[in-house]
């Protein structure tokens, strides 16, 4: 059967691992090296047992795909690993959801979860436009500009990229905005540099989340692109989408939201 990945943080059933009975706080990096042999991982996160428990740790592994997760689970439940002791490995089947949220995958974690299934050198990505909107969204009135604090200036930068993956005849475009306050202590420059990086990032991202990754039982990956067909960033050329730009609103606030991890507080175990 295929398994359809998503360039967004993980969620659903069956792609979180409950590792019981580690000796030490300093397993973490002993834990990635362990469960990541079996596919990439989005986070290992160790944390003491509970004070009614017996001293030790706890830890939360989550993977990608939930096949990967499930040959983990077989492979290292009741293994020592790298202690002496061995560990009890269970499925988390049941966690807190937040089904109406779309959790944003940064442009790391993409590149990461990319290069493992379609190779490294197997896409490659541009910029088409990276511009300076600092200005673009004005004061709604004289009276709220003049309350402004002194020294509160801001560098605010818009950046589209595309993204090529030419095996599978993918083409991808993203938009991403950041906007960075300006330190006095390091000035302006430092200020854009950074909006300039974290917009490009952002637009990576939003790239990404338009390609879906179809993974075979046999190992095979097709791709296969998926956006609405009304999508401006994707349907002008290069230069009609840098006329659009200068002078429509695009809701910029509401571009790339930021989306964290949710909260795994609530599980039970299934140990197959």
């Amino acid at each position: 059967m295929a398994e359809v990945l998503e360039f967004r943080v993980p969620g659903g059933r069956g792609r979180t691992l409950l590792v019981l009975g580690l000796e030490t706080d300093a397993a973490e990096h002993a834990l990635y090296l362990a469960f990541s042999a079996f596919g990439p991982l989005y986070s290992v996160r160790l944390r003491p047992n509970a004070p009614v428990a017996q001293p030790g740790h706890y830890a939360l592994v989550k993977y990608f795909s939930a096949r990967d997760a499930g040959r983990a689970q077989r492979a290292c439940n009741q293994q020592s690993l790298f202690q002496k002791s061995p560990l009890k490995v269970c499925i988390c089947t049941r966690q807190r959801s937040f089904p109406q949220q779309t959790l944003v995958l940064n442009s790391h974690k993409c590149q990461e979860l990319a290069n493992h299934y379609l190779g490294f050198n197997s896409w490659s990505s541009r910029i088409v436009t990276l511009q300076d909107i600092s200005g673009f969204e004005e004061e709604e009135n004289e009276e709220e500009a003049s309350r402004a604090l002194p020294g509160s200036q801001r560098c605010k930068y818009l950046c589209v990229q595309e993204l090529t993956i030419p095996q599978h005849s993918i083409c991808s475009r993203g938009i991403g905005v950041a906007e960075v306050p300006v330190d006095p202590s390091q000035g302006f420059i430092a200020a854009m540099r950074g909006a300039q990086k974290l917009a490009a990032q952002k637009a990576l991202s939003d790239a990404f989340q338009k390609i879906l990754l179809v993974v075979l039982e046999n190992g095979k990956v097709a791709v296969e692109f998926s956006s609405p067909q009304d999508d401006l960033v994707d349907c002008l050329a290069d230069e009609e989408l840098k006329g659009l730009l200068q002078v429509t609103d695009l809701s910029l606030s509401q571009l790339n939201p930021e989306g964290e991890e949710e909260v795994l507080s609530d599980f039970s175990m299934d140990d197959e």
